[in-house]
């Protein structure tokens, strides 16, 4: 039997571009390549898988959201935003929770396409094991190849529509401003070093203390939250260092930092300053309020939504900056030089 995959690769074009042809998607698709596609499946004698034809019309109005953990405030505040826009859309959301497992990530995407959703958009950093990426991809592309679309919210390495925020940029940014009130020395809660986020938000804030002239912080590594966080605070305060500021690389570490530097005796600000990253909902009740990097979460997973519903055939991606906020959490030094972030 000729499948799409065989007109695909006569006609020169990837998967989804076929698919986009024969099923009938509303994602537009040169006059050309059309001609081409359409050709090819005459000659090879294709007929149209008529269930695809109906997910690639957008008859279904389910959005498959895929997040890594629903206790962790950042992807409940995306997923806040995702559902807030599918209902203004006449859609319904089926929520999957991967709890940091990449095969668990895989499964769901598979589940979602066997059960027709129009959309799935996936939240969550990729982690450095390129097979898993391929993986995924491969199941992604499948996916589309049926007239699924999807968005993700992070890296952009799935080939998809992507909601990136700028973590490295937004970390350097920190790193100067943290400086700007007079800190010099600084350790870093740097999450696993297998995930991408914590890897390029750590390498952002030793970026800025090096164009600084700055020592490089000391480094921490641990979970990417609240316990991973809390330990690595514990590991910190064991070591023999003068620093004066300490930065976890997720808001929810530095909550289980504060935590454990309370129990350690240690005073936040006097004795050490904080700050993290995300602008959690749940900072508004912290003491004290946490200097972080605000992104804008509950936007990021309606963008993402209205990326993966535009008619474009070519991915498309959108930047997020992130936004230095300073709080209690961090005390300016005496002589602080405040043109040091200039």
């Amino acid at each position: 039997m000729v499948t799409l995959e065989d007109v695909a690769r006569h006609a020169g074009v990837s998967l989804a571009t076929a698919s986009r042809v024969l099923n009938g998607s509303s994602r537009q698709v040169g006059a050309a390549m059309r001609a081409r596609v359409e050709s090819s499946a005459a000659k090879l004698g294709y007929r149209v898988d008529v269930t695809a034809q109906t997910l690639a019309r957008g008859a279904s109005n389910v959005v498959g959201l895929v997040i890594q953990d629903l206790t962790d405030p950042y992807f409940a505040a995306i997923a806040d935003g995702a559902i807030r826009a599918a209902d203004l859309q006449g859609m319904v959301v089926t929520l999957g929770t991967t709890y940091r497992d990449p095969e668990r990530e895989i499964a769901l995407v598979a589940t979602l396409n066997a059960q027709r959703a129009r959309v799935v958009l996936i939240a969550g950093s990729r982690t450095t094991d390129e097979a898993m990426i391929r993986r995924l991809r491969g199941e992604l592309d499948f996916y589309c190849a049926a007239g699924g679309r999807v968005a993700v919210i992070g890296q952009d390495l799935l080939g998809t529509d992507a909601v990136v925020p700028q973590n490295r940029q937004g970390a350097r940014k920190l790193a100067l401003t943290l400086a700007g009130e007079g800190h010099r020395r600084f350790a870093v809660l740097a999450g696993p070093q297998y995930l991408y986020t914590a890897l390029d938000r750590a390498s952002g804030f030793a970026e800025g203390l090096a164009e600084l002239g700055l020592p490089a912080p000391v480094v921490v590594h641990g979970g990417f939250d609240r316990d991973g966080g809390h330990a690595a605070a514990v590991a910190l305060t064991s070591m023999d260092t003068d620093v004066t500021c300490v930065f976890a690389v997720n808001d929810v570490m530095a909550v289980g930092a504060l935590a454990a530097f309370r129990e350690q005796g240690v005073h936040v600000p006097g004795d050490l300053s904080m700050a993290g990253f995300d602008d959690i909902a749940s900072l508004r009740d912290l003491v004290p309020a946490l200097t972080t990097v605000r992104l804008p979460l509950a936007h990021m997973g309606s963008l993402a939504l209205d990326l993966a519903l535009s008619f474009t055939d070519v991915p498309h991606k959108e930047s997020i900056e992130g936004e230095v906020v300073l709080r209690e959490s961090v005390r300016r030094l005496t002589g602080a030089q405040g043109d040091l972030t200039s």
